[in-house]
């Protein structure tokens, strides 16, 4: 930044109010701009509950999903939880594997601890299925394995999140939300709240939506949220959160340098997914920032520590906010507003294991795993919230980084047979549940016990092929493939499940 810079509170305004305005009659949000010293502008439209219509403003609570993970970070720092204490020696009773490793890699994504959701949908649970905290954690006793070595790769999970959770409440003795209030909500006075779960009520809080065929539908999510995504409050709130944060007002004097300082993997190289934040770049400006995602509720924050401002975004519509959020910031720090990019859709694998990815216009999906891109030069990045990627893209290849993992994928040929290989009945060597494939490219997926569903194959290369789980607004893409006679099943965020033939 020159010295003469000042950031443009007008014209970031004007253009987050020009977002907003698109939202009237329908579900909405909330756009914040804030500094150190707390809310500088705002803009919001659309509704909080389509039932009643109450608009949605500035102070409507709503879900902030993964935006909580750096609350947790800084409430395990302020209470001195060592982050080279492996999870085991925190919570005894882990599978071996789960149990090595470090708290910091499991809150840094670079653990490869398998994303509980996940697991469970790749068994037949959706996330609309009610699971207890009791329930989920008796799940992750059973995990037989990592998804990857730790330190190997960044790999989004919520799992290290909700260990995190448990860690501190066992090493304290005293519930997360009870310490969060005491350490940090009340010196701060922000109105925010950690409900247990969904079925918890929050005065106030804002319904979330999704479009289903030109209807808004009401979003649900059954699981136990834990700290990894359950706190609620305004997008204000948020925004006076992050200002005191960017401040170092007590209680959270050098808090940001510590949930921001560098990561690195196994083998030296830094990761931009820090402590519940990322850190990343707009032009000339660096900037930290992190997104949240819930059924009917999607979000961002962004903010630039050095010049000291940013912007929050809470929607209760579920359609992506990381290009409005980007595009009110670059506003607000004078920078070039960015550029999407331009892909050709295509389908993509490497040449063995169960690596895929999907283009579509402005975005890639990699393992099922979406990230929307921008143009960088002859090279295409993300913002990632949940996932790092700087490619090259022609000539029917993707080349680059993944998740700090170099990664080649070739174009897929268009109509592959499914490979004889796949056919059969398969059942899962840990919870036993039961895949059948068909030579006709279609599968009976694990679904509510014994009823199945219906599942049509993408074959792939070789003796593997992309199946779709769809259920309500989020379709689920894992991997099937064979590796030394099993059959494995994997999404970026789940590699652990093998079935052997019935």
């Amino acid at each position: 930044m020159t010295p003469d810079w000042t950031p443009d509170w007008t014209g970031a305004a004007a253009l987050a109010q020009s977002f907003a305005a698109v939202w009237e009659g329908a579900p909405g949000g909330a756009f914040v701009l804030f500094d150190r010293d707390g809310v500088r502008a705002s803009a919001s439209g659309g509704l909080a509950s389509l039932e009643h219509g109450i608009p949605f403003g500035p102070d409507t609570p709503s879900r902030y999903a993964s935006i909580s993970k750096h609350f947790l970070a800084a409430t395990l720092l302020l209470e001195g939880i060592d982050l080279d204490e492996t999870l085991g020696a925190l919570l005894p009773g882990l599978p071996a594997p789960i149990g090595a490793v470090p708290l910091g890699r499991a809150l840094d994504m670079t653990g490869g601890l398998p994303d509980t959701m996940e697991v469970l949908w790749q068994q037949g649970a959706p996330f609309t299925a009610s699971f207890s905290a009791g329930e989920i954690m008796a799940a992750l006793r059973r995990l037989p394995a990592t998804c990857a070595p730790p330190g190997a790769e960044m790999a989004y999970s919520n799992t290290g999140w909700r260990l995190g959770q448990a860690a501190l409440e066992a090493r304290t003795g005293r519930p997360y939300g009870a310490i969060l209030r005491e350490r940090l909500l009340d010196p701060l006075d922000l109105p925010i709240a950690f409900p247990y779960d969904e079925a918890e009520p929050v005065p106030g809080l804002a319904t979330g939506y999704w479009l289903d065929n030109g209807a808004w539908r009401r979003g649900r999510y059954g699981m136990h949220i834990s700290a990894s995504g359950g706190l609620a409050g305004s997008a204000s709130a948020l925004a006076r959160w992050t200002a005191a944060l960017m401040a170092g007002r007590f209680p959270l004097a050098c808090m940001l340098d510590r949930l921001l300082a560098p990561r690195a993997f196994a083998n030296g190289a830094a990761s931009a997914y820090r402590l519940g934040l990322v850190e990343t770049r707009l032009g000339n400006t660096r900037l930290a920032a992190h997104s949240g995602s819930l059924p009917g509720y999607r979000n961002h924050l962004l903010f630039a520590p050095d010049a000291g401002v940013g912007v929050v975004l809470l929607l209760n519509r579920d359609e992506d906010p990381l290009l409005p959020a980007l595009r009110v910031v670059a506003a607000l720090l004078r920078e070039p507003a960015p550029q999407p990019a331009a892909l050709p859709p295509g389908l993509y694998a490497a040449e063995h294991g169960p690596a895929w990815a999907e283009l579509h216009p402005d975005a890639i999906e990699f393992m099922g795993g979406r990230e929307t891109l921008l143009a960088d030069g002859d090279r295409y990045r993300s913002i990632p919230s949940t996932l790092e990627i700087s490619v090259q893209i022609g000539g029917g290849v993707i080349e680059g980084t993944v998740g700090g993992v170099a990664r080649q994928l070739r174009a897929v040929p268009d109509g592959l047979a499914l490979d004889p290989r796949l056919v059969g009945l398969w059942r899962d060597t840990v919870f036993g549940s039961e895949l059948l494939i068909r030579p006709d490219g279609t599968a009976r997926w694990p679904w509510a016990d014994g009823v199945g569903q219906e599942v049509a194959l993408t074959p792939l290369p070789g003796p593997r092929a992309l199946a779709a789980l769809p259920h309500l607004m989020w379709r689920h893409r894992p991997c099937l493939f064979l590796e030394d006679g099993a059959l494995r099943i994997a999404s970026h965020r789940a590699r652990v499940l093998t079935l052997r033939r019935a």
